[in-house]
Formats: structure tokens, C-alpha cells, sequence
């Protein structure tokens, strides 16, 4: 079974609330968990510079944001962690994408036709008040996830358009190009993909009706006493269906447990009962992780030495990539022009793939895995000892594609499944 590459981000605008927990950070999680995952979660740092001009909030919500996903349970040895603006390349590669897309295509965006509509109904000029932060937003987003050629990207329901248009551009990209980038594809989890807020209407920061994730337990519950509710009284009969309550119950419980809460819902329970009922649940889920999160928050210097840590990963990846893709578009050493004006076969000889063991500032002991190019095809994490880095390289060159399954948890970086095999395969026959 091929690795499985997933990779989700939040924008570090605001504090994390229950809607980010259900729609992101939670199945995120799980998803990394799994075996055959390689994991890559972000701080969508630079996207905040689109929704606020405060930097003292962008900087606090990156706080909250790293620590929220660290107390549910985001193990940062085992996945790659960063801070967007840690990783240069996303920028490049945003402007490399940004020349095969399409303007049209940038018309439809969501939030661009969103701001377009509201000027429009105020009788003021389309694009009034629009940035071209705000405009090229998908571009950006696309650059995030096919730097690290995700193949999954959790995201909400409304969400979907912007992998979408990931997918359009990279196929853009691919077909002027050659084959640089794997088409990636929403992952969603219909019961939590959006969930309601105080008012009813989506939980959002624009909006103001959200429920932050890590408020005491006092507040949580003041917060869900007032969510809006109708004027049906107690042993009325009551619909499930549109009920902010059951959405965020249902979110949180089990199938059993849900099902319990909605013949509750046709015996005509209380408001205040369903409520005080949707608080007990949601605060059993939350409670262990908020004593988690009260003590990174207060530890920001350890959170940034962990970004710092994600960030050398995700550049591991990101860098020989963006090298390769700089070349494909034609970005390349002038030496290399008078050798591309010889129409005559190479005669030189070609070189094997190989590996190549190092040390980090860390003090850890990595390898990584060349074509015969020069392109990244695996990149491990560290090793306490080079002796250690020495035996997983070892079992790769004797067993070859064999090794990757049972070495996946040491690797940080696989390259598609076909040259990767290729490459080992060659250094295979090379070795008999």
C-alpha cells in the first residue's frame, strides 16, 4: 500500500474554536495516526495577513493555534509541524503557480464573489475594498498543498472549491511542464464539516457566534446556555433537523449516543435540559486537553523550538523541490545553455541513485535519498546514532521497496511510488 500524504493548516486570525476542533484539528489528528499517513499541519500565518491588520492577534492566535493542536494530541516527531512563513518556498511557488492560472478561474472564488456580491448590493464599485491578497487567496492555498504534493486535505464542506482549484492549477502546471504535482482531494467528514454557532448560522470568526475551544468550564457552559433556540416548550415534540443543539451534540457523541439524544428530542426534552446535556458531553472530550493546553500556552519559547524543529522538516521537502521546479520552468544555471545546444547523445556516464547520511545543529543523524539526477526521493528523520541512520540504509539497499513499509514511521519524505521503486530496484541490481 502507497504512503498517503495529508496535509491541513488554520489561519491564524482568531482564537480556536469548537468549529476548527470538529472540522480540522480532530480528524486531522486521527488521520495522522494512521499508518500508512504522512502527516503535514500548518499555521496559516501568511493567510492572516489577508483577514486582519493586527499583529499582535496574528502572533497570539499562532500561539494558540500550535498549542491547540499540540494538547490534541499532534505528535511533532511524528509529523511535520511548521509555521507557513518558516518555508520560503510556499511564496515562490505561489508566484510559479500564479502564472498558469487563470484569471477567470479567480473570478469564482468564493470569497471573492462573496466581497463582489455585498459591494454590488451597496451600490459601491465591485471590487471596492478587495486586495489582491483577497483575490489571489486560492493561488496561495494551492501553493500550500502542492508543495508537499498532499494527496488528502481535510478541510469543511465549504471548503471543497479551493482543493478544487488546487487541482486545476497543478494539472495546468503539469501539463506545460511535465508531472511535478499529485492532484490532491478533499477529505470530509459529513456529520462535523460545518458546524453551527451561537446563532445558528455557521460557526465563524466573521461572524462572531463561535464557541472557543479551550474557554473555562464555567464559560463553556454560559456560552452554550445561550445558543438561540425556538419558543417550543417543554414536552413539546421537536425537530432534530436545523437544530443548532443536535449539530453540536452530534459532533461530539457517539452514534448510540446520538440516537439517545434524539428520541429525547421527539419526547419533547426541555431546552435547558438538552443544553445542559450538550455541555456534560462536550466537556468530557474537552477537559483533558484544556489542562494540556493551559500549560503549553504558558510555555511559548517550547512551541517555538518545535515550529523551528517542523519548519527544517518541511524544508527538507520543500527546498530540492522547488530547486526541481525552478528548473522545469526554465529557471536554471546559464552554464548549463551551451550543453543544451549540442544535439549530440550524451556520452557521459549515468549516475546511480544514492544515499547521503548527515548531522543536523540538532546533534541527530539524518539520510536522504538521490536519483540519479540529483531529486530528493527520501528523506528520514533523525537518528540518535549514525550507526542507527547506517542499518535503516542498509535494509533499504538489500530489501529494497520491501523496507518501506516497516522503516515508514523513520522516513519523513517519500517521492511517488514509481521512481522511488525504480531508484531502488537499480541500486538493488547495482549492489549484486
Amino acid at each position: 500500500m502507497s504512503i498517503q500524504r495529508v496535509l491541513t493548516g488554520i489561519t491564524t486570525s482568531g482564537t480556536p474554536h469548537l468549529g476548527n476542533y470538529v472540522g480540522s484539528v480532530r480528524p486531522s489528528v486521527r488521520m495522522s495516526l494512521q499508518p500508512q499517513s504522512q502527516s503535514f499541519y500548518f499555521l496559516a500565518d501568511y493567510h492572516a495577513l489577508i483577514k486582519t491588520g493586527e499583529p499582535a492577534r496574528v502572533q497570539r492566535s499562532t500561539l494558540e493555534i500550535a498549542a491547540t493542536w499540540l494538547a490534541c494530541g499532534l505528535d511533532p516527531e511524528k509529523v511535520t509541524f511548521y509555521r507557513q512563513s518558516d518555508i520560503p518556498e510556499i511564496p515562490e511557488l505561489t508566484w510559479l503557480l500564479t502564472c498558469v492560472t487563470g484569471k477567470g478561474m479567480l473570478n469564482r472564488a468564493h470569497a471573492y464573489k462573496a466581497s463582489v456580491d455585498k459591494n454590488n448590493a451597496a451600490g459601491a464599485e465591485p471590487d471596492h475594498g478587495v486586495t489582491a491578497g483577497l483575490f489571489m487567496y486560492p493561488v496561495l492555498m494551492a501553493a500550500d498543498i502542492l508543495m508537499f504534493n498532499a494527496h488528502q486535505v481535510p478541510v469543511g464542506r465549504d471548503q471543497i472549491q479551493h482543493i478544487e482549484m488546487a487541482r486545476d492549477i497543478a494539472a495546468s502546471f503539469n501539463h506545460l511542464y511535465g508531472e511535478h504535482f499529485t492532484l490532491p482531494e478533499a477529505a470530509i467528514e459529513d456529520n462535523v464539516a460545518t458546524l453551527p454557532g451561537l446563532d445558528g448560522r455557521k460557526m465563524s470568526k466573521s461572524y462572531d457566534n463561535t464557541i472557543p475551544l479551550f474557554v473555562p468550564r464555567n464559560q463553556l457552559r454560559k456560552l452554550i446556555m445561550g445558543i438561540v433556540t425556538d419558543s417550543r416548550t417543554p414536552g413539546e415534540p421537536k425537530e432534530t433537523e436545523g437544530s443548532a443543539l443536535f449539530q453540536l451534540y452530534q459532533a461530539f457523541a457517539t452514534a448510540e449516543e446520538t440516537a439517545d439524544f434524539a428520541k429525547q428530542y421527539q419526547d419533547g426534552i426541555a431546552w435547558g435540559d438538552a443544553k445542559e446535556q450538550l455541555f456534560e458531553r462536550l466537556d468530557r472530550e474537552i477537559a483533558p486537553l484544556r489542562t494540556v493546553y493551559d500549560q503549553l500556552i504558558q510555555n511559548p519559547d517550547s512551541i517555538e523550538r518545535t515550529l523551528k524543529m517542523g519548519a527544517d522538516k518541511a524544508r527538507a521537502v520543500a527546498t530540492p523541490f522547488t530547486a526541481r521546479l525552478r528548473s522545469a520552468v526554465g529557471l536554471r544555471p546559464l552554464s548549463l545553455v551551451s550543453s543544451a545546444k549540442i544535439n549530440k547523445p550524451s556520452t557521459a556516464k549515468a549516475h546511480l541513485p544514492s544515499f547521503k547520511q548527515y548531522r543536523e545543529t540538532d546533534g541527530r543523524f539524518h539520510f536522504k535519498m538521490l536519483d540519479g539526477q540529483g531529486q530528493l526521493l527520501l528523506q528520514s528523520h533523525g537518528f540518535d546514532s549514525p550507526k542507527d541512520a547506517g542499518v535503516a540504509i542498509g535494509r533499504l539497499r538489500k530489501e529494497g521497496a520491501a523496507a518501506l513499509t516497516p522503516l515508514q514511521a523513520l522516513l519523513a519524505f517519500q517521492a511517488e511510488e514509481a521512481p522511488l521503486v525504480a531508484a531502488l530496484k537499480e541500486l538493488q541490481a547495482s549492489d549484486e
